[in-house]
């Protein structure tokens, strides 16, 4: 009955209006048409938008130096946005592909710094930064005279890493030997590696191993998760700028304690640090062989309990000692002191302190193999002095052993 009703105010449509294309609708309804236009204008300013952006995407493509096969895959993805915009279709692969295009173009393929290998130059930087090591010291040495006669060879930095064979640098622990310095907490295993990035002239980064939860934070994830992103090697070489940094794994030693997590970590540090694999090394994201064969890598380590056999046998393990009496007085006096007189707004003038009270200074609470201890002393030291200066008390400070409990409290060292 309803279906058969003469509605009055009904608008009567004839067939061809009906079925009329969206434009011809409003040809005769000013109403119909004030609104389809502003539709119409803003779905055609969207797509036009879409389309900028997938061109800039492009362009940034082409004009990066990633390899010809990265390049390709990623102007197919591309070529497909492009049809999907073209049609007024927004699609959520944009993210997706714009993140993996921008890893993969901040990646420096080709990029590489300049070894310095003027081994008189090496020495006294090394020697101005650290007392005593020489056994390290004379490693670091030997290490640049190998590289200094390959570059007399005319070798240079891209020929090493392209050699098909292990006849020449690639796959040679030569060319970019593992070290992993082992030894108690602060007997300058860190700071030695900054000294050898010093000493190359290369770019220093420090990855922490400690507590490392999942593989994937060192080989990346696969792109089909969420929020997917390379592991810390390939970041590494991002924020560094070079395919040949001097890249410090902290802490080797404390990776998680997890039986299957360890094995998993130590198979992905093998791949990374062996020279005969990391010429080709895989990070699940980037989903392309990357050489990291010109990569220095430098592991610390407190001890080699839980490292596997397999990765030792990569390994050049070079053992800290502790630190004696004697050594620490002068590393104190030589290397800490001016430091700490610095920090503290201090100067020479301003600070004494004698020969007979460094054996108390230098003895810590405890055993301690390190120099972190004597270096809070010398603080704790330079700023009870600096209170003095302020308050007008005296214009230079005197420590003597008489007096050294008062810079000194019992309870940051044992002073007798």
């Amino acid at each position: 009955m309803i279906q058969g009703m003469n509605l009055p105010n009904q608008t009567q449509l004839t067939a061809s209006q009906a079925y009329s294309p969206v434009g011809q609708i409003g040809d005769n309804d000013p109403g119909v048409s004030a609104t389809a236009s502003p539709q119409l204008s803003q779905l055609s300013q969207s797509t036009s938008d879409i389309m900028d952006e997938v061109e800039v995407l492009a362009q940034k493509i082409t004009d990066s130096s990633i390899p010809a096969e990265l390049e390709e895959r990623l102007l197919r993805m591309v070529g497909r946005l492009r049809r999907m915009a073209r049609f007024g279709g927004y699609s959520g692969e944009f993210e997706v592909i714009d993140k993996y295009a921008d890893w993969i173009t901040r990646i420096p393929w080709t990029i590489a710094t300049t070894d310095h290998v003027d081994l008189v130059q090496a020495r006294g930087i090394m020697d101005k930064n650290h007392y005593g090591m020489n056994s390290v010291k004379e490693l670091v040495l030997d290490y640049l005279a190998v590289m200094k006669l390959h570059l007399e060879k005319g070798q240079t930095f891209g020929e090493a890493s392209v050699v098909g064979d292990t006849a020449q640098l690639q796959g040679s622990a030569a060319h970019a030997p593992i070290i992993c310095f082992v030894g108690l907490q602060g007997v300058g295993k860190t700071t030695m590696a900054k000294s050898i990035a010093q000493t190359l002239g290369r770019k220093f980064i420090r990855i922490s191993l400690g507590a490392l939860g999942s593989v994937t934070q060192l080989r990346g994830q696969s792109r089909a998760y969420l929020d997917a992103e390379p592991g810390q090697i390939v970041k590494a070489l991002v924020r560094t700028g070079t395919m040949n940094p001097v890249i410090l794994l902290d802490e080797i030693d404390k990776v998680s304690g997890q039986t299957g997590l360890l094995g998993d970590v130590m198979a992905a540090l093998l791949e990374i640090l062996d020279p005969e694999q990391n010429t080709s090394f895989i990070d699940h994201y980037i989903d392309y062989p990357i050489d990291l064969s010109n990569v220095m890598f430098i592991a610390t380590a407190n001890n080699l309990g839980t490292l596997s056999a397999a990765l030792l046998d990569r390994l050049e393990v070079i053992r800290f000692t502790s630190y004696s009496d004697e050594e620490k007085i002068m590393i104190a006096k030589e290397y800490l002191l001016p430091r700490v007189l610095e920090a503290s707004a201090l100067d020479s003038q301003q600070l004494e302190i004698k020969e007979d009270v460094w054996p108390q200074i230098v003895r810590p609470l405890g055993f301690d193999a390190g120099i972190r201890q004597l270096e809070r002393n010398l603080t704790s030291l330079c700023r009870h002095a600096a209170r003095e200066v302020i308050a007008g008390q005296t214009q230079k400070v005197v420590v003597t052993v008489d007096n050294v409990k008062t810079y000194m409290p019992e309870g940051i060292g044992t002073l007798s």
